[in-house]
């Protein structure tokens, strides 16, 4: 049976809280499972932290430090090189297009002429323009041959004065051809004959006549140098040819004489 002793003692036993308990800390248990705890969360944090990369730029400076000023730097001229070779390819791309595609001023105006020329062709191969242009040029030649004078015969001249107005005062379009003759060289009398004929073949052209001794030229002239035959236009002297006997001999035709004028371009051809 239980003493009073033990009844107070028992009590105490069961509802004693040991002060060194308290302060000692925790059972073994409770130290085991806090520091089974405490290890896992120690490795969690370890796989959840970890630091990032140290060149993974993502343009904000995660170290305000010397190391993330640098980096910083690093990146920014690594962008500005980048920046500056895509630039150079793109010029060069450019360059080679224009390279390609440009003409030079020269060449673009010679095609241009080209096609101006094909372009002129083309119009005249079309027939009916050809017929329109043949036209109007005979139209034209008509009016011209209107307006000249004409004459058909060979005229004598009688002195020096109608000798210069016959070339001076003479429309500007008609050619002038002088025969200056000896009236005893025998040349002379076919070069006579064969005038008369041109002059009725070339109506527009003045075919005259005048003696040696009116002019005024020398006796060896006279005795040498005839037949000559001065053409004029415009009151200027286109042709002169003199000693014309040792050209085409002392018997000639028209058609010889008709031939050396025309060779010399002092008659237009038929």
């Amino acid at each position: 049976m239980a003493t009073l002793e033990d009844k107070i003692l028992g009590n105490k036993l069961q509802n004693y809280c040991s002060s060194s308990e308290d302060e000692g800390g925790e059972s073994d248990d409770d130290r085991s499972g806090d520091e089974e705890g405490g290890e896992v969360t120690k490795s969690q944090v370890a796989t959840n932290a970890e630091p990032p990369p140290i060149n993974n730029w993502t343009g904000q400076a995660s170290n305000t430090g010397p190391k993330g000023v640098l980096e910083d730097w690093r990146r920014f001229k690594q962008l500005e090189a980048e920046n500056r070779a895509e630039l150079a390819k793109e010029r060069i791309a450019l360059a080679k297009k224009l390279t390609l595609t440009v003409k030079p001023e020269r060449e673009a105006a010679q095609e241009k002429k080209k096609e101006e020329i094909e372009d002129e062709l083309s119009e005249l191969m079309d027939e009916e323009f050809l017929l329109q242009y043949q036209k109007q040029r005979m139209e034209e030649l008509m009016s011209q041959l209107q307006k000249v004078p004409k004459f058909g015969v060979l005229t004598t001249l009688n002195s020096q004065d109608e000798f210069l107005n016959a070339i001076d005062k003479e429309d500007p379009k008609v050619t002038v051809i002088i025969h200056i003759y000896n009236s005893t060289t025998r040349a002379c009398e076919t070069m006579d004959g064969c005038l008369n004929i041109l002059a009725t073949d070339y109506p527009t052209t003045k075919f005259c006549r005048i003696a040696a001794d009116i002019t005024g030229l020398s006796r060896h002239f006279r005795v040498d140098g005839v037949p000559a035959l001065l053409a004029y236009k415009g009151g200027q002297i286109i042709g002169n040819f003199v000693q014309l006997a040792t050209e085409l001999g002392n018997d000639f035709f028209a058609v010889d004489v008709e031939r050396f004028l025309i060779e010399y371009g002092m008659l237009p051809e038929k």
